[in-house]
């Protein structure tokens, strides 16, 4: 059986939850988030706390408890503090703006400008022009979107000019070696 499965997850102050059939709402006082949970396991609200609960068939639904515990645990935390990604321009020219709250424009170096819209739920500061800071309520939507604008210029290994989290580390490859 899974340790965290059987952990009960409290519920603080001001958050209420609310289970109709597999989908689980949690609304606090940062907004509001919903899930589907496996048909397997059941989620049960009793006295302030949140109890995950494996279905009739052991083998395949205990594997599937702490994934469900996790997820319903990231949702309250969501709406109680919310979760945040923090990325980093590195390049010479390189730069982030935010147009408006829909709109992030990137400059990364190709010939046109980058417009990424931002999708729903998802607060983007921008308090330099290097860097970005990606905020919601949803840790999934949150660790998609951040990995999304990374994407439109990866970190390389040679000067590390890119997009990177502020705590990702770049290991550097040595340049080309000259003629003798």
């Amino acid at each position: 059986m899974s340790r965290i499965g059987k952990k009960p997850i409290p519920i603080p102050k001001g958050v209420k939850v609310a289970i109709a059939g597999t989908q689980v709402n949690v609304e606090g006082p940062m907004g509001k988030v919903a899930k589907n949970i496996p048909e397997n396991v059941n989620v049960v609200v009793e006295s302030e706390q949140i109890l995950v609960q494996a279905g009739p068939e052991p083998q395949r639904n205990t594997a599937l408890l702490g994934l469900s515990r996790t997820l319903v645990a990231n949702m309250v935390e969501g709406v109680t503090k919310g979760f945040q990604k923090n990325l980093e321009i590195n390049g010479v020219g390189y730069r982030a703006e935010a147009k408006s709250p829909k709109v992030l424009n990137l400059a990364l170096g190709y010939s046109h400008p980058i417009e990424f819209p931002i999708p729903e739920g998802i607060t983007i500061e921008v308090e330099k022009q290097t860097q970005i800071a990606v905020k919601g309520v949803d840790k999934e939507l949150v660790g998609e979107t951040a990995a999304n604008i990374r994407a439109f210029r990866s970190p390389e290994p040679y000067k590390g000019k890119g997009i990177k989290y502020k705590e990702e580390r770049i290991i550097r490859k040595a340049g080309k070696a000259g003629k003798k």
